[in-house]
């Protein structure tokens, strides 16, 4: 490709309103231009990269077993309401209805669609296992798109689903994509934690991601320097805390009218008290039961934690009905003194406090100087809370806080989906059983920003060679200049032969213009065709780093030995 010829129009300057470098980077380097809020153009610079990730995802997928599929973008919504994601996804979920008026969605995933197509072709225990991936479009009503690829409402994923007849088939099928999974990563070359982490709106257990740690990101997790273990807040694994009866008598419990005071944040303000002085009473639904989690008011309910000490997969927030029924009060009053059919289960760590604050199940009310051994009886005492950097972790050293790009995703699914869309096999003894299922997520265009938000410098980009638009460029100093031309052309034509991709940069401009836009784009290796063109020479320059001067016989040797660098 000649640069004359490549639609990459570049910019100096892009909106004040553009935060992350990777955005700023990918705009002014012309990879993307943005249509909307959240929805990006790929340029042909862009979509190289793009491509070249997913050929390494691909090549991956295809050696671990696993086939290509393509689904649809556009889903029929009542396989959301089977399973239940209709309303669980809320305003996330792009609907939209045909001339006929049937209503579908905007697949932000495709659980439903490929468990869907499993259930009605397969039959027999013959038939498995079998591992189904894609590579395509994601659609997401993010309220607030940010960061350019970082957080968009339409992105590019692999996701691959593997099926299975029992668990520990599931268990075989997981550590496979486990394994892929990191061989993907490390062919593109970039750094990352394997974190422990919640299966939040897809579901099931042993989950993991892969992230990346950058202040650009919005996932938060945590790393004990001791002993390298990661996890998110809601699963982060604690050492024991020691409980002590506290020091502090027992008040008389005292109500207080709090008018509008519904959030921590405004009960706290009010009362003039520290947020741990109060205990939040959050109420949920499980199956049947209406159950009252308690935790301290500086604490965050792991929803994970609470299904765990349940035995349930599946916990929903209690409706404003519900909430009415068990305290008598509208949302935001909940407390556990008083309250009617809902079990009570108690973060452990209030075993320790005396005289808090809780809702007053009552509009605008509250009670000061709460006391669970006098005033309300606790069924189950329980690790609720998230983990926070500075809690112990389970090896005795101290949890330390990071953020990160959440790279990937996988996950053990079980049943969660093969039961309500009646995925079913007949096993070798004609017994009709559910499907076993696994999920494994990865994000390209995430992929993209997130290899710029790590690998820049203050002159642009520095592409691993592994995903680069070019492997190398040839820069033509001066056009008008026939022994830089002809050297320039030769060059590039060796290169190709040799079997890199190569960009010729024969645009008539200013040098200066010519080297300040290699470095935006920020292809691995610049050859640089000059003034020593007539001695034969030439400049083979590392991106970033080092810089040789060479006759034209040794670039093809000395761009090889540049790309094998990290």
């Amino acid at each position: 490709m000649r640069t004359s010829r490549l639609f990459a129009p570049t910019l100096r300057q892009v909106s004040g309103e553009v935060e992350l470098i990777s955005h700023k980077l990918l705009l002014r380097a012309g990879f993307i231009r943005q249509v909307a809020a959240g929805i990006y153009t790929f340029l042909p610079l862009g979509l190289r990269v793009l491509r070249r990730i997913e050929q390494i995802v691909r090549e991956e997928m295809d050696a671990a077993g696993a086939q290509e599929v393509l689904l649809p973008a556009l889903h029929p919504l009542e396989l959301w309401e089977k399973s239940g994601r209709a309303e669980t996804t809320g305003e996330e979920l792009m609907r939209l209805k045909d001339r006929n008026d049937r209503p579908f969605a905007l697949g932000p995933t495709h659980e439903e669609v490929i468990t869907d197509l499993v259930a009605s072709s397969v039959r027999s225990y013959r038939e498995l296992p079998f591992t189904l991936y894609q590579i395509q479009t994601k659609f997401r009503d993010d309220p607030r798109p940010r960061g350019g690829l970082i957080r968009a409402r339409e992105f590019g994923m692999k996701d691959a689903y593997s099926f299975d007849r029992d668990g520990a088939g599931l268990d075989r099928s997981y550590d496979i994509m486990f394994e892929a999974y990191h061989k993907i990563m490390r062919r593109i070359g970039v750094p990352y934690h394997v974190v422990l982490a919640s299966g939040g709106g897809i579901g099931g257990w042993d989950t993991r991601e892969f992230e990346l740690e950058s202040e650009a990101g919005e996932s938060h997790f945590l790393v004990c320097p001791d002993c390298q273990y990661a996890a998110t807040p809601e699963v982060a694994e604690m050492g024991p805390i020691p409980i002590t009866t506290p020091a502090e008598e027992m008040r008389p419990l005292e109500p207080v009218e709090t008018p509008g005071q519904r959030t921590i944040e405004q009960v706290t303000a009010f009362l003039k008290l520290p947020a741990r002085k109060l205990v939040k009473t959050l109420l949920y639904v499980a199956g049947e039961r209406v159950v009252a989690a308690l935790v301290r008011g500086d604490r965050e309910l792991s929803e994970d934690r609470l299904k765990a000490v349940l035995g349930v997969r599946k916990l929903k927030m209690a409706d404003p009905g519900i909430i009415q029924r068990a305290t008598g009060a509208p949302v935001g009053f909940a407390g556990p003194v008083g309250i009617k059919g809902a079990e009570i289960i108690a973060d452990e760590e209030l075993r320790g406090e005396r005289n808090f604050v809780t809702g007053g199940n009552g509009a605008d009310l509250h009670l000061r100087n709460v006391n669970w051994e006098r005033d309300f009886q606790v069924s189950r005492w329980a690790l609720l809370r998230q983990t926070v950097a500075g809690d112990a972790c389970r090896c005795g050293g101290t949890f330390a806080g990071r953020r990160g790009v959440e790279l990937a995703h996988i996950f053990k699914l079980g049943t969660i989906y093969s039961e309500p869309l009646e995925a079913y096999y007949l096993d070798e003894t004609g017994e009709r059983r559910l499907v076993e299922m696994g999920c494994y997520g990865f994000g390209s265009t995430r992929m993209m920003a997130s290899l710029v938000e790590h690998f820049h410098d203050a002159d642009g980009i520095l592409w691993p060679p592994s995903v680069a638009p070019f492997d190398v460029e040839v820069i033509l100093v001066n056009h008008d200049d026939p022994t830089q031309s002809a050297l320039a052309e030769t060059l590039y034509a060796s290169c190709q032969e040799a079997g890199y991709e190569a960009l010729l940069e024969d645009r008539a401009e200013r040098p200066g213009v010519k080297f300040k836009d290699a470095d935006l784009i920020g292809i691995p290796v610049q050859i640089v065709v000059g003034r020593l063109a007539g001695e034969g020479k030439v400049e083979v320059r590392r991106r970033g780093g080092e810089t040789r001067t060479v006759a034209a016989e040794e670039v093809i040797a000395s761009v090889e030995d540049l790309l094998a660098r990290r």
